[in-house]
């Protein structure tokens, strides 16, 4: 077998072929080096010029984390912004009646009134009220409910402004006449008045029923949201403060008792519109009735909404003509917390006119000597003793008497 020997011409091409691949890496790797270093200086300076965050902002993520936010304190104690909400009576009660079992609060808790207007529709007194609240901000909350019907809008600068609550109902659930049933819910629902006849065919029927209590849960519920507010009172649009706010946030939280108005009248009007089929939950000794006008603690306010015993009981049996606006509440918290109540309503009303309704004041009525005589008109019992002021409201002014309130109000009341 011949060994082959390369030729000397053979040598001498392979050779230069070895050597040039290493000469041809080495200039890429320079020019590579120098590419980097290139770089390396722009980017310096950049940093050194407009910072090193703004350049880390060209690759930040685009979305922000939240981790940790639902369970800040601030998100649990922060009232609401906008009171207007989807929940159905059922879910807000649900809501309302969280309740925190350590009394002592680890935040600056200022305790609130709740002031709940329950109307018909606006609120012609309103210019008096704003008045009695300017300068005590963080002291109140303001909850209004009206009928569907109406849609009263505040100026951005009112307390007022936006602080309807969701209303549930429909007159489809009222009216039962198919005629107008259609029509009635179509201008509810868009905002469109409806006439005098409906509106007065809207209020025989709701008058004495279980929507008027329904409406002053919803109310409650809707206060309760806000964890500062330690007081409710309701008041209807025709209602007035008798003195200056600093006076009657004094009586209202130094007060051992909620003024819940709460008796036992043997007459037709009262024990006479018991109905045996309430027992064993109320018997008619238990049976209370009272003034539709209160003001309430926060326990005895989720006392109220929370009730899933006496509710359907009132709602079956205690129909028209039992007006269970006057029944259900005195006598269902003087089953429940009969300590806690002073038995009195904080609201005047006249009633030496007779008839089934208090008497209403016009422009006419409204002066000086007309207040003094309201309260002077008795003493009553305050954290068991004898008081000369009893009650920091009263009923039923006409829209008329609002120029002449205005008027009076610094001499007459303080405000």
């Amino acid at each position: 077998m011949q060994t082959r020997v390369p030729s000397f011409e053979e040598g001498k091409d392979s050779l230069p072929r070895t050597r040039a691949l290493p000469l041809r890496l080495l200039l890429l790797l320079l020019m590579f080096l120098v590419l980097c270093l290139v770089f390396s200086f722009i980017s310096l300076n950049t940093i050194r010029r407009f910072g090193f965050s703004n350049v880390v902002a060209v690759v930040r993520p685009s979305y922000e984390p939240c981790i940790g936010e639902p369970n800040t304190l601030d998100r649990w104690i922060r009232p609401p912004s906008n009171l207007m909400h989807n929940m159905s009576d059922e879910e807000l009660f649900w809501r309302a009646t969280f309740v925190p079992r350590i009394r002592k609060y680890p935040f600056n808790r200022i305790p609130k009134i709740a002031f709940m207007f329950l109307t018909k529709g606006p609120l012609p007194l309103a210019p008096l009220w704003e008045r009695f609240f300017k300068g005590h901000e963080g002291r109140y909350s303001i909850y209004i409910h009206s009928l569907p019907s109406y849609n009263q809008e505040f100026p951005s600068t009112s307390v007022f402004h936006r602080r309807h609550v969701p209303s549930q109902e429909c007159v489809e659930s009222i009216v039962s006449a198919s005629a107008f049933r259609f029509d009635i819910c179509n201008n509810l629902k868009v905002g469109h008045p409806v006439n005098s006849d409906v509106e007065e065919l809207i209020e025989l029927t709701e008058w004495g029923k279980m929507s008027m209590c329904d409406a002053e849960r919803r109310l409650i519920a809707n206060s309760l949201l806000d964890m500062s507010n330690e007081w409710f009172i309701l008041l209807s649009e025709s209602c007035i403060p008798l003195y200056k706010f600093s006076i009657i946030y004094q009586h209202v939280a130094r007060s051992k008792y909620s003024f819940i108005n709460a008796f036992d009248d043997p007459g037709p009007f009262g024990r006479g519109r018991y109905n045996e089929n309430m027992a064993p939950e109320v018997n008619i000794t238990q049976w209370r009735k009272g003034s539709q006008w209160f003001e309430i603690n926060r326990r005895l306010a989720i006392t109220i909404v929370e009730d899933t015993v006496f509710y359907p009981k009132f709602e079956a049996f205690c129909k028209p003509h039992c007006y269970v606006d006057e029944h259900y509440f005195p006598t269902m918290l003087t089953i429940r917390a009969p300590n806690l109540l002073a038995n009195r309503s904080l609201t005047w009303v006249d009633w030496s006119r007779g008839g089934a309704h208090p008497a209403t004041f016009g422009k006419a009525d409204v002066t000086v000597e007309f207040f003094k005589k309201i309260a002077e008109s008795k003493n009553c019992e305050y954290n068991g003793k004898n008081h000369s002021i009893c009650h920091l409201f009263a009923r039923k002014f006409a829209p008329s008497t609002l120029e002449p309130l205005l008027q009076i109000a610094p001499l007459a009341f303080g405000y």
